[in-house]
């Protein structure tokens, strides 16, 4: 994630992946993908039939009923945003700020990136009336938007969007003719389920929606690449699905087969699994809201994590303690939180967001060892600086 002197202060051309866990794999899945490893077959392109099965299972279970053939499988959900991107065609909503890869794979296919206000209580989903304007200003402009994509449990925010400010969303967003592709690679790791509730857009206008989850998030390691689509039941979106596995076909992109054993064992939620995961969620949210003590405690500015594996951060308050170490936005707080940290702590800008708010993305997993007194440290430091106190 380092500058390149050809990047400079320009755009944004990549971003980081997902943060990981931090913790070793469940040893029941590790034994699923070494007992698949001598196998020497090619899965077909959108997936082995064994893995759609229990993708069309894993949906069932959250009240999305599904059958295998509206169900495609990639390694990842890049392959398959492209994809989706490439056969819808026009161009590309997305929320400010958003997962740092969203824009430049529709940029890649010299789609126009437009990125929509989100509420400030909430990331992932735009508000519904800023949402309606620049979906008319694109058009006035001679714009063709056709695709928003959306988290209602958010990277990079880690929050999740209350389902009365989703229907209304989802509602505009239909209402000007967009397909909408929910990312819900981090539905599976919400922090407390009475706190807050997840609903799907595909729950509330399942016509409009296509559904994509990285398995990544909740279910493999990241390195195992494997992801899943779900496409509506319409004659269009036969038509889309048909589209999608033929830009799979031309980029190559097969789940292997060591992988598809286990993303398949996985969908299917296991009892080790499923007692795993929620280990692995409660430890993360612990985290999470202990980094999210320390920042506010700073003075620093971030909403409480609500989902997944990481904090967004603004250092705004703090903007004169940093600009006297150097730091004016969020590429030079990336590179200072990184060199003093010791592990990578992603700008806001690789977000979509403004390069010049001081913002930053902290992950859980990297901050199991002794790195969370390290930025314990660095926040003190900052505070007492923007106070003007003497270094402790």
């Amino acid at each position: 994630m380092r500058r390149t002197p050809l990047e400079g202060h320009g755009p944004v051309r990549y971003g980081p992946g997902l943060p990981g866990d931090g913790l070793p794999v469940p040893p029941e899945l590790s034994a699923v993908l070494a007992a698949a490893a001598d196998r020497a077959d090619e899965d077909p392109v959108g997936g082995a039939p064994a893995l759609l099965d229990a993708a069309c299972g894993y949906w069932e279970r959250r009240g999305l009923p599904t059958e295998p053939s509206r169900v495609a499988a990639a390694p990842g959900t890049p392959p398959l945003l492209l994809a989706l991107t490439a056969a819808l065609g026009g161009d590309v909503l997305v929320p400010r700020p958003c997962v740092a890869w969203w824009a430049p794979y529709a940029r890649l296919l010299g789609r126009r990136v437009f990125h929509v206000p989100t509420p400030a209580d909430c990331g992932g989903v735009p508000d519904p009336y800023a949402l309606l304007e620049t979906v008319r200003r694109v058009r006035a402009e001679g714009g063709d938007p056709r695709l928003l994509v959306l988290s209602v449990a958010d990277d990079p925010t880690a929050t999740v969007a209350p389902p009365e400010l989703l229907y209304e969303t989802v509602e505009a967003a239909a209402r000007v003719g967009l397909h909408l592709v929910s990312d819900e690679t981090w539905r599976d790791t919400v922090h407390d389920p009475r706190e807050s509730v997840l609903i799907g857009p595909a729950e509330m206008l399942p016509e409009h929606v296509s559904v994509v989850t990285d398995l990544a998030g909740a279910h493999l390691p990241a390195c195992w690449p494997a992801a899943v689509a779900r496409f509506p039941a319409t004659a269009a979106a036969d038509t889309l699905h048909a589209r999608v596995l033929d830009v799979l076909t031309a980029l190559g992109a097969r789940v292997a087969a060591p992988v598809t054993a286990a993303a398949a064992y996985a969908l299917t939620e296991p009892a080790p699994l499923l007692a795993h995961r929620a280990a692995v969620v409660r430890l993360h949210a612990r985290v999470a809201a202990e980094v999210h003590a320390a920042v506010v405690g700073a003075g620093a500015l971030a909403l409480p994590p609500r989902a997944g594996r990481h904090l967004y951060a603004d250092l705004g308050p703090l903007r004169d303690a940093l600009a006297a170490r150097g730091v004016g936005d969020a590429q030079e707080l990336e590179e200072y939180l990184t060199a003093r940290l010791g592990l990578p702590a992603p700008g806001g800008h690789r977000f979509g967001d403004d390069l010049a708010a001081p913002r930053v993305r902290l992950s859980t997993g990297s901050l199991l060892t002794a790195a969370a007194d390290a930025l314990q440290s660095v926040l003190d430091e900052l505070r007492d600086a923007q106070r003007g106190e003497s270094p402790r």
